[in-house]
């Protein structure tokens, strides 16, 4: 069950807010429909109920807001707007990356795959699917965890009738399992069709809160459409035939007088009416007419008639002429129409049921109260509704599968990898003619001209895709613009990239060595002393400019700043270091890794030893120690900007 009570947003300076005072339930079993005009605060209910806007008042699902809620992929499933996923990415790989964000196994994918009829389209991209498979993908997104309330922003907007029936009727069925949907939509009809409780605002506001068959009756009625150039004659007549025939006829103008809707009537009563006194029709057709909400935005206004002259006559015939005035309750009050009690807040036309008539009381009499639910109202009353902070996003439930399914769902990550292996092999070859290149630099493809050779450059570009692509394509918070700063997200991103960059730097190294033995002969290499060290440095190399661009990309939401942040490295920061004054050395490391095991409980083998100190070796080199600087930069900057969100949200 679905429970908003006083949901009010952020009213900007000298505006009106979009939402203001907002208080509904959507019941388990039973397809909600969340009606109103373009700008009537729909979407912006929908943010302010999942916590994407500050504001004021509460949403409990099933009893709970949603950031007490400690897996919201199983209780909550939302649609806004078009699927955010990278368009190169595959329809199942989407959703396979997904069910390990909402923590569920992979095959949940082909199985929603199925449910939503695209198991024919599971490797198809994202980017090319038309509207309606698309709209099939959100909801399978939705549905991942298998959630029990679904909200969705006016989901068939846009749709062919054909889609658009079989979304809702896979709506009703999630409802008909005990779920609870809530749509929204700005057309009363579908509205009528598809839901069986109808929530209407207006500017925010709550105008009408009915069942599907109270909200049919009194807002979608059946009448007879006629345009005339004589339509204000034609109008007149039909009236006064009615009242004389004390029949309950109702004749609204609309389109300033050009057409006229006649409700309790048929096509062959207007026509034959028209016929006898000669007036031309240009259009006679039966129409489901929407009578409006009571502000007369969510369809066309409704109107109410003028008093007759003939106060008695008009009361026998119960007659009602336009003069195109709208109203709202309270006018609705002062002309003596009534206002059904199912549906408070809007008005139900004088022909929407013939009845007795009833004398117009001499005072007015007050509207009719909105009808709000007792719990509810017990929760609100004498006290403000408690403020709405916008929170950031969950993070992956399983963050390192969810990574590598990233990483390697699309193609551009195979791609960089096949570059950087071949502008490898060849720049090693052509180092290797002359013989005057060091080796280590031709097994690194690193010639004097470039500030970084091919390995590290790819590394970083990777790293920098690693937050660049999810703040572009952001699959992990959907609507809300940013990535959440999770740690256990951080953690997942910096071992899966700088795993793929040791396997980068290996690969290179072996095809290098390789492409080199076969182009001039096995007679080349000799394995240095300083192995471990060459080892370590070219290690250290990789995966620091893949955490560089990481960290850059995370920090700047783009992945331009990732690749800056990498070349900043040899361009700015080794400059830098090397142009330090630098004094005769007092004292040495040697020793280090002996000192440190006397202060560990933990004894490490002996050989770890040369790793340490080919590490302290690779800092102190000016490349390792800008590195090492840019990185702290950098982890500082992330762990700022990361405290200054929580805050702010």
């Amino acid at each position: 069950m679905l429970q908003a009570i006083g949901l009010t947003s952020t009213r900007p300076r000298g505006q009106t807010p979009a939402v203001d005072d907002l208080t509904f339930d959507a019941e388990p079993g039973c397809v909600t429909a969340l009606l109103g005009a373009p700008g009537s605060g729909k979407t912006a209910a929908l943010r302010l109920m999942l916590e994407l806007e500050p504001g004021r008042g509460i949403t409990y699902f099933r009893g709970r807001p949603l950031h007490r809620v400690p897996r919201p992929a199983g209780e909550v499933g939302v649609v806004l707007g078009d699927v955010p996923g990278h368009p190169a990415r595959t329809v199942r790989g989407q959703l396979r990356m997904l069910s390990a964000a909402a923590g569920v196994p992979a095959s949940r994918a082909d199985e929603l795959l199925d449910e939503v009829g695209l198991a024919g389209l599971g490797d198809q991209r994202i980017g090319a699917l038309s509207l309606g498979m698309d709209r099939r993908l959100g909801l399978a997104c939705a549905l991942l965890g298998d959630p029990h309330t679904l909200l969705l922003d006016d989901p068939a907007e846009g749709l062919a009738p054909r889609e658009a029936e079989w979304l809702h009727g896979m709506l009703r069925s999630h409802a008909e399992r005990g779920g609870t949907v809530l749509f929204t939509t700005s057309d009363p009809k579908e509205a009528a069709r598809s839901a069986g409780h109808v929530v209407t605002i207006d500017g925010g506001r709550l105008m009408a809160d009915q069942d599907g068959a109270a909200f049919a009756r009194t807002r979608l009625r059946p009448r007879v459409a006629v345009r005339s150039p004589h339509a204000a004659r034609l109008a007149s007549i039909v009236s006064r035939e009615a009242r004389a025939a004390r029949r309950h006829v109702e004749v609204v103008a609309e389109e300033g007088g050009r057409r006229i809707s006649v409700y309790g009537s048929s096509c062959a009563e207007v026509g034959d009416t028209a016929f006898r006194h000669g007036l031309p029709v240009h259009q006679l057709a039966d129409e489901v007419g929407d009578t409006g909400s009571v502000g007369g935005s969510a369809g066309s206004a409704f109107r109410v008639g003028a008093p007759s002259l003939d106060a008695d006559a008009d009361a026998d015939a119960d007659v009602d002429v336009d003069v195109g005035v709208d109203v709202d309750a309270e006018a609705l009050a002062r002309t003596g129409t009534d206002v059904d009690a199912e549906a408070p807040g809007v008005g139900a036309p004088a022909a929407a049921e013939p009845r007795p008539a009833e004398p117009r009381p001499a005072e007015p009499r007050p509207a009719p109260p909105v009808t709000v639910p007792r719990r509810v109202a017990a929760a609100t009353r004498g006290e403000l509704p408690p403020p709405i902070r916008r929170r950031p996003a969950r993070g992956p439930l399983r963050p390192v599968r969810y990574e590598l399914r990233r990483l390697f769902g699309v193609r551009i990550t195979t791609t960089v990898m096949a570059v950087v292996l071949a502008a490898s092999v060849g720049l090693s070859v052509l180092l290797g003619r002359d013989g005057r290149t060091p080796l280590p630099d031709v097994l690194a493809a690193w010639p004097s001209l470039l500030p970084l050779p091919p390995a590290a450059l790819g590394a970083g570009l990777l790293g920098a895709l690693s937050f660049g692509d999810e703040f572009r394509y952001p699959a992990l918070a959907a609507g809300r613009g940013t990535v959440p700063r999770r740690l256990g997200l951080l953690l997942a991103k910096l071992a899966v990239s700088g795993g793929v960059a040791l396997l980068l730097a290996l690969v290179v190294v072996l095809a290098s060595a390789e492409s080199l033995r076969l182009v001039y002969g096995g007679n080349l290499f000799r394995v240095p002393s300083n192995a471990v060290f060459l080892a370590a440095s070219w290690s250290g190399l990789t995966v620091g400019c893949a955490w560089a661009g990481l960290l850059a990309a995370g920090i700047f939401r783009v992945t331009a700043a990732g690749i800056a942040a990498v070349l900043a490295v040899p361009v700015l920061m080794v400059p830098l270091i090397e142009r330090m004054p630098k004094g005769a050395t007092a004292r040495s490391v040697t020793g280090l890794p002996g000192r440190l095991r006397e202060l560990a409980w933990l004894q490490w083998p002996r050989e770890a030893d040369r790793w340490l100190l080919a590490a302290v070796r690779v800092v102190a080199h000016p490349v390792g120690a800008a590195l090492a600087v840019s990185l702290s930069v950098l982890v500082c900057a992330y762990l700022f900007t990361s405290l200054r969100g929580r805050v702010r949200w």
